[in-house]
């Protein structure tokens, strides 16, 4: 792997850095817990709530189960505790705020907050004298650096979206110090690696393209493969994105550093850690049938996380099925359960990145892993509800629509930041679905610019139920069995629409009748589906 990169860079325009700036574990180990370069590659990443309510679990079971068998790199978000809301991420952001706002110590005191969190974490869990000291020196620095760089942004009363980025990637730091700590203290060495100075070659905005990432996913390959024997334990953030890292990439930066950490590296696997078993037929709390899903396609994934379920993000999936590498969705709090596998199903002669050019594992392979993916089934894999949509309606003031009709719409959403999840048109009249991120006032000022080509109504309060499957495109009826049990459970449909690529059937109900159309799909189509469908799977 590391003479294929090399190898790469070489070819590639754009070269990896030439130092990185790495900061070694300096503490005693008692034992090496994965020697062997021989051992294939794994990315683990945790998210924040799982690292704050289960980081026992991670760093005393679940890292440690996989270190006879694989080379291990864990990938850690900032720290939460119950919620996102209330996580370390959002407190940063909030401080960096208050700094703006002269002679506040709001964020001050939310420094401090931060620091003494996590100085309590690493005292619970850490016995080790030299190694808890160590740590919480590690945080009182980071801290340290933050809060200077806090009264900075005070004094000058600026702060760019750069700066705003370095400020939120502290608590990843954080995070993966107590990490790395942990995992010490259980007598697994470790090595903490950020990538903030990863990014040497100079890009704009306009170049955040495949080769970007392609070139990210080289650079991180090259710093972690400097890391021997020892566990990476590793930042998302990856540095001075052109735009901002939160402004073009988006707050899934960390999964997407793992996704390309997984790229680089030729990885068996990439393993997403949360707080369910995986991907599930249903909402589990709102459908008491629903069932884990084994196995299932990107392409459905990526459905699914678009209309509701929070699966993975499209685009970071994607970085990964490139390469044919799988992904699993496992349980921090049920570390022994299969989870859900996304298998890269793409089609054979597919160059990905890392050079492959072969077809992804042979059903063979998935059978010998307890997995068949038999694409021969034709039924819907999934149903998923997206509450707090709005559907706004467009009727033209012409008798037909002119040929501007859909820019003039599409144009004036766009000047508002307004997404359109679906779309339903006639000869003279446009319905669009849109998506919870939209504001009473952004609204109001868009359906003010419409009424200039037609009469314009909004209506809020509705849900979008959608049925996905691979195979739904070859199965005849199964749109009018969808309709018409919801029909006879007195469910009404608003608004149709059926994707460009045929594996989901999307309508838009009230959101108050979204529960009682999730369950009456479930039991109607889906059911029956699982139980044949228990016997094929192993």
């Amino acid at each position: 792997m590391i003479a294929r990169a090399a190898h790469e860079a070489a070819a590639s325009k754009r070269p990896l850095p030439a130092h990185i700036e790495i900061e070694i574990s300096h503490a005693t180990n008692r034992h090496s817990s994965h020697s062997g370069s021989k051992k294939p590659w794994l990315v683990q990443k945790f998210g924040g709530t799982s690292i704050g309510k289960f980081v026992e679990t991670i760093t005393g079971t679940i890292v440690q189960s996989y270190l006879p068998t694989n080379r291990v790199v864990v990938v850690c978000s900032a720290r939460s505790c119950e919620s996102k809301s209330l996580g370390t991420t959002n407190r940063l952001l909030r401080a960096a705020a208050s700094a703006l706002q002269p002679g506040s110590i709001e964020f001050i005191e939310t420094v401090q907050a931060i620091r003494q969190d996590h100085l309590d974490t690493a005292k619970q869990h850490i016995s080790d004298s030299d190694i808890l000291k160590r740590v919480q020196d590690e945080l009182n620095q980071d801290c340290d650096r933050l809060m200077a760089f806090l009264k900075a942004v005070q004094t000058i009363e600026e702060i760019s979206p750069r700066s705003k980025d370095i400020i939120m990637a502290v608590g990843e730091k954080l995070s993966c110090r107590i990490v790395a700590g942990l995992l010490e203290d259980r007598g697994v060495q470790t090595q903490f690696i950020s990538l903030e100075n990863v990014i040497e070659a100079v890009f704009d905005l306009q170049c955040l393209d495949q080769n970007f990432y392609d070139y990210l996913s080289r650079a991180f390959a090259a710093v972690i493969s400097k890391c021997g024997d020892r566990v990476p334990v590793v930042t998302g953030f990856f540095g001075p994105v052109p735009g901002s890292l939160l402004t073009s990439i988006g707050r899934g930066y960390t999964d997407l550093a793992a996704a390309l950490i997984a790229v680089g590296l030729d990885a068996e696997e990439l393993q997403v850690w949360k707080e369910v078993d995986g991907i599930f037929t249903a909402d589990p709390r709102k459908v008491k049938d629903a069932r884990l899903l084994n196995i299932i396609t990107p392409e459905e994934a990526s459905e699914l996380t678009y209309y509701g379920s929070e699966v993975i993000h499209p685009f970071t999936m994607e970085q990964v099925i490139r390469a044919q590498i799988p992904i699993r969705i496992k349980n921090v709090m049920n570390p022994s359960g299969a989870g859900t596998i996304i298998f890269p199903d793409q089609p054979s002669g597919v160059c990905t990145p890392n050079g492959r050019n072969t077809p992804p594992p042979s059903s063979k392979v998935l059978l010998e892993n307890g997995y068949q993916l038999d694409l021969s089934r034709r039924h819907p894999t999934a149903v998923t509800i997206k509450d707090n949509v709005w559907v706004l309606n467009v009727h033209s003031n012409r008798k037909s629509v002119s040929h501007g009709f859909f820019a003039q719409i599409f144009g004036t959403l766009d000047r508002y930041g307004i997404a359109v999840d679906l779309i339903s048109t006639s000869e003279v009249h446009v319905s669009m679905a849109l998506g919870a991120s939209v504001n009473d006032k952004d609204m109001e000022k868009a359906m003010s610019s419409l009424r200039s080509i037609g009469t314009v109504d909004v209506m809020k309060g509705m849900a979008i139920l959608s049925l996905v499957g691979k195979q739904m495109k070859n199965m005849v009826g199964i749109s009018g069995r969808m309709f018409s049990t919801m029909a006879k459970a007195g469910v009404n449909i608003e608004m149709i629409s059926q994707g460009a690529s045929e594996i989901n059937i999307s309508c838009v109900i009230l959101e108050d009748q979204a529960l009682e159309a999730m369950n009456v799909i479930h039991a109607e189509l889906l059911c029956d589906v699982g139980r044949e469908a228990e016997t094929s799977y192993f």
